[in-house]
C-alpha cells in the first residue's frame, strides 16, 4: 500500500480492519473517521463474530494523530475537534458489541498506545515499543489517559506520561498489562492472532457481547469525559510553550 486507507476483509467470521498511512501509520482526521465508520460497520454485521484491528507495514503500528494537522491548529474549536478524533475512536471501540483483538507489529506512539489499550485483547511483536510523547510537546495525553490507565494502572501510566522522551519495550508493556503476548516475528504474531480470533468466533455472540459489557463497566461516562479532555488539550496546544516547541519540530 502507498496511499492512506482503511480496509476491511472477512475470513472465517473474523473481520480484519487494517489502516495505513505512509507517515508511520499516523491517523489524520479523515482516516480516523473512516476507522470509526469501519468499527461501527463490523459491530452491526451479524456475519462477523470477532474483530481484529491491525495496521499496514512492518515498522510502526501507529504514530498517533497527524502532526501536520496539529501544527495547523490556530483556535480552541479546531483544537478540540482535532483531539476529539481519538476520543471518538476509543469510544467507538469500547461500545462495539464484538470483541476487538489488537495486532501490534511495531512501535506505538501517543494515540497509537491509546488504540492498543482500547482493544479487548492485544498481542504484539518484540518491536512494539511504546511512548507517550505528548507532555514533551507542551500538552499531555489527556484523551487517551483513561483507556491507558484502565489497562496499565495509574503508576505505569504516570511513568509513561512523565518519561515522555523514551520508548518502553514490548516486554515492559506486557508485564504491565497492555499486551497479552509478545512474539519474535510478525509471522508468529499473525498466526497467533488468527488462531485466537477464529477460536473466539465459535463462541456464543450474545455471551461475548454481555462479557464485553462487563469488561467495560464503569466507562459509561467516557462519551463526555474524553471530549472534555480533548478540550483541555485543545487549549494547551495554543499555548506559547507548545507553539515554540512545535516550531522546533517543524
Amino acid at each position: 500500500m502507498s496511499d492512506s486507507c482503511v480496509q476491511l476483509h472477512v475470513d472465517n467470521q473474523v473481520g480484519y480492519i487494517e489502516f495505513f498511512h505512509p507517515a508511520h501509520n499516523s491517523l489524520p482526521t479523515n482516516l480516523i473517521n473512516e476507522l470509526v465508520d469501519s468499527i461501527v460497520a463490523v459491530g452491526n454485521n451479524e456475519t462477523i463474530k470477532v474483530v481484529v484491528l491491525k495496521s499496514g507495514g512492518n515498522r510502526t503500528f501507529c504514530a498517533g494523530a497527524s502532526f501536520q494537522e496539529l501544527m495547523n491548529i490556530d483556535d480552541e474549536a479546531t483544537g478540540t475537534q482535532f483531539f476529539s478524533g481519538f476520543a471518538n475512536v476509543i469510544n467507538t471501540m469500547r461500545k462495539c458489541p464484538k470483541f476487538i483483538v489488537g495486532r501490534v507489529q511495531g512501535k506505538a506512539v501517543g494515540g497509537g498506545v491509546g488504540l492498543a489499550a482500547a482493544t479487548d485483547y492485544c498481542m504484539a511483536t518484540k518491536y512494539a515499543s511504546i511512548k507517550l510523547s505528548e507532555l514533551s510537546l507542551g500538552f499531555g495525553p489527556f484523551v487517551i489517559e483513561p483507556v491507558v490507565t484502565r489497562k496499565l494502572g495509574v503508576s505505569s501510566m504516570s511513568q509513561l506520561a512523565m518519561d515522555s522522551n523514551n520508548f518502553y519495550s514490548a516486554d515492559w508493556a506486557k508485564q504491565n498489562g497492555l499486551f497479552t503476548d509478545v512474539f519474535y516475528t510478525t509471522e508468529a504474531l499473525d498466526e497467533a492472532v488468527k488462531i485466537f480470533a477464529e477460536n473466539l468466533s465459535n463462541y456464543n455472540p450474545e455471551a461475548m457481547k454481555q462479557m464485553k459489557s462487563v469488561f467495560w463497566k464503569g466507562t459509561e461516562h467516557w462519551d463526555q469525559l474524553l471530549i472534555e479532555r480533548a478540550a483541555t488539550s485543545g487549549k494547551l496546544v495554543l499555548s506559547e510553550f507548545t507553539k515554540e516547541t512545535l516550531k522546533r519540530f517543524k
